[in-house]
């Protein structure tokens, strides 16, 4: 009894114990569960009405629109712009894709596979003439190849092919998959936009006020009063001058998405004479054995040229404009003198080795052989080109060989553009640029032979086989050490903007100021490698001083300083303050003009009151005048001439862009050679509305709470 009683004195410690051992553990699942939604977060490149998207699948479609480039225009790599092209077409596409299946899904809107496959068979869609499958004869989709093809892939899946023409039907059959996803969403898309044209009616009366405005001529006397000619000191603008148009305009400074202010310093660089003089004697020792006939690939390497030697000759554009710029007027062997180019910031010399006429596009056909050993092969490959030589069909041959021998085109820029060439390779292409029409050569390989037969050589230009030295005139690392040194102690000295604006002189650098920067963006102060900075412009407060950031090609140090963030609505008053007192200004000088024209009824009379008096012709509503003396377009004007009668003169002055105006209309009269048709105009009238219509894109997205965070990861 007595040790119930001690447990039961323990009571109120017992429940209090079990209390915040249970706290804990919903604690720690609340932390877990916050945990889990902060990395997910972290993993969101966006969201789009709720539809979020995650950084893995952002990337997917990236890559899925990178290698669709790389394929249809042949290329190995992008460069970083069009890498940054890429991603924000792919945001663009998600986004408008997101809202438009969301809008077209209230409405009951769909793609379905008949329509999908009869736009196939009608072979009309612009997008289906981008596939492989246009027919050559006929320059038209052909929906039997797409259908053949489908069918060959499919029996691929199931039975084992070679790795290289597996490869490649992967990747047309991924291309087409791209291709369709596409053509539904570009037909979901124009199916919702004429559904809202047809809200968007047109009338015989409306066609005939179009007509009318399009077509109806006005010749008129102009004076004007240019508001440059009222000083800006005659006219006083008081704060609450400025807080009424602010009131007023209050709509024209919405913002929809925050943007930041910045401050920042930037300083590239350069190369020191030291480092100039180093590098000067390195391509003059390059130069000197140019001119002694050394081998030119082993010279231009041991310079470290950023061009490669291939020792085939070129057009003219497969060199950089500053090289391309000086080949016509180089002699065969000469070699030039060492020249800059400020774009590149190169140093340069040219060996001009050889120039020839040689065709830009050559049709040839070619069997490749093989063996089991190199041996094999080549003794193949003699009995072929020897039953060639003696008169037998390439076709056949090739057939018998497992090949097509099909005809193909070799242009010019298909090979000059690589970054390097290999030996057998070059052997390759020399024997199809070389060889003269029905022309064949058997090609040794190491590995192998091909026999190449050359059917037509067209479109003869002028090639050139330069050896090119070409190298950046980089800073050694004693001088960026220096450079880093001495911005590194301004970081560290100025820890506010204002010492970073004070010092910034006694440094030798300039504070520079950008605003409205929007985490859309992809670099900072237009350097590369600043996504670092970028996270910080958009995580700091106003005020802040960032770190120093090491940024560009390795060769910009960059600090920054946020001024101002300026939050999604309307913009305060300080902000566009400018923009208002013009605007402010304007209203006043106009003011000013009308009372100075104030009972003007004559342009005699207006000329005495400082007016310029010109001649107007051809002036109709649909466009707005041009008007010489103030260099400005006025469409008020043209509202107010269509607006009187022939032989009028205005009645007020009437307020314009650049000045205040008034006018007398000399004549007006229908355009010669045009009629009314009220059918062809409705029609128009109805396609300026389907026009009018594509413009919901930008309604529907501000209301999609559209959230970019691509900054985080790109």
């Amino acid at each position: 009894m007595a040790a119930i009683g001690k447990i039961r004195s323990w009571g109120p410690v017992l429940a209090t114990v079990i209390g915040l051992a249970l706290f804990a553990f919903i604690a720690e699942e609340m932390f877990r569960s916050c945990e889990a939604t902060s990395n997910e977060k972290r993993q969101q490149v966006g969201e789009v009405l709720g539809k979020k998207i995650s950084v893995q699948d952002f990337q997917a479609l990236v890559d899925e629109y990178q290698s669709v480039i790389k394929m249809t225009q042949g290329r190995d790599n992008l460069t970083e712009e069009e890498l940054n092209q890429v991603k924000d077409q792919v945001w663009q596409q998600f986004v408008n894709n997101t809202i438009m299946e969301t809008e077209a899904g209230k409405l009951g809107l769909t793609v379905t596979d008949e329509e999908l496959q009869e736009i196939l068979k009608t072979g009309t869609n612009p997008m289906l003439m981008q596939t492989p499958f246009v027919n050559q004869q006929t320059g038209r989709f052909d929906v039997t190849q797409l259908t053949k093809f489908l069918a060959d892939y499919k029996k691929m899946q199931e039975q084992p092919q070679q790795a290289q023409v597996a490869e490649q039907y992967k990747q047309i059959y991924d291309y087409w998959n791209f291709i369709e996803k596409q053509l539904r969403q570009n037909i979901l898309g124009m199916k919702y936009q004429s559904l809202l044209a047809q809200c968007l009616l047109s009338n015989p009366v409306s066609a005939k006020m179009a007509f009318e405005a399009q077509n109806q001529e006005s010749d008129i006397q102009l004076a004007t009063l240019p508001y440059s000619a009222i000083k800006d000191s005659d006219v006083e603008v008081s704060e609450s001058d400025l807080k009424a148009k602010y009131d007023a305009e209050k709509e024209m400074f919405k913002q929809y998405v925050e943007s930041r202010n910045i401050k920042y310093v930037d300083f590239q660089v350069v190369a020191s004479a030291a480092d100039r003089t180093a590098l000067m004697k390195t391509i003059n020792d390059a130069r000197q054995k140019l001119e002694s006939g050394a081998a030119p690939a082993e010279v231009v390497r041991k310079a470290q040229s950023q061009i490669a030697y291939s020792g085939i000759a070129a057009t003219k554009r497969a060199f950089a404009p500053d090289i391309a710029a000086k080949l016509d007027s180089m002699q065969v062997g000469q070699v030039s003198a060492p020249f800059e180019t400020a774009y590149d910031n190169t140093v340069n010399v040219i060996k001009l080795i050889n120039k020839v006429e040689a065709p830009d596009s050559v049709e040839y056909r070619q069997i490749q052989v093989g063996g089991e050993t190199a041996e094999a092969a080549h003794k193949t490959a003699d009995s072929i080109y020897n039953a060639l030589k003696a008169g037998a069909e390439f076709e056949a041959l090739a057939k018998k060989y497992n090949q097509t021998g099909e005809k193909q085109w070799l242009t010019s820029s298909m090979y000059e553009n690589a970054p390097s060439i290999d030996a057998d390779s070059k052997a390759y292409l020399t024997a199809i640029i070389t060889l003269a029409p029905n022309e064949v050569k058997n090609v040794e390989f190491s590995q192998g032979n091909i026999i190449v037969q050359v059917l037509t050589r067209k479109a003869m230009v002028t090639k050139y086989d330069a050896a090119v030295i070409k190298h950046t005139i980089d800073f050694s690392k004693d001088t960026y050490s220096q450079a880093y040194n001495k911005f590194s102690q301004y970081v560290s000295e100025n820890k506010t903007l204002e010492g970073l604006e004070k010092n910034a002189q006694k440094f030798g650098f300039k504070v520079q100021e950008r605003k409205d920067m929007f985490n859309s963006e992809h670099n900072v102060a237009g350097l590369r490698s600043t996504r670092e900075a970028m996270k910080w412009i958009f995580d700091a407060k106003e005020g802040d001083v960032s770190p120093l950031y090491e940024c560009g090609n390795n060769d910009h140090l960059l600090v920054l300083a946020l001024t101002k963030v300026n939050k999604a609505g309307y913009r305060d008053l300080a902000s566009v303050e400018e923009q208002v007192k013009q605007e402010v200004i304007r209203d006043k000088k106009f003011a000013k003009a009308a009372e100075m024209l104030k009972g003007v009824n004559s342009l005699d009379a207006a000329k005495q009151k400082g007016a310029q008096i010109d001649s107007v012709r051809q002036i109709t509503f649909s466009a707005p005048v041009f008007v010489q003396a103030t260099g400005t377009s006025e469409p008020a004007l043209s509202g107010a001439v269509a607006a009187a009668k022939a032989g009028q003169f205005s009645a007020a002055p009437v307020k314009g862009n650049g000045g205040a105006f008034l006018f007398k209309v000399l004549n007006k009269k229908q355009r010669e050679g045009v009629k009314f048709d009220a059918k062809t105009q409705q029609a128009q009238l109805q396609q300026r509305a389907l026009q009018a219509a594509g413009r919901f894109m930008n309604e529907l997205y501000l209301k999609a709470n559209v959230v970019d965070n691509r900054y985080l990861f790109f």
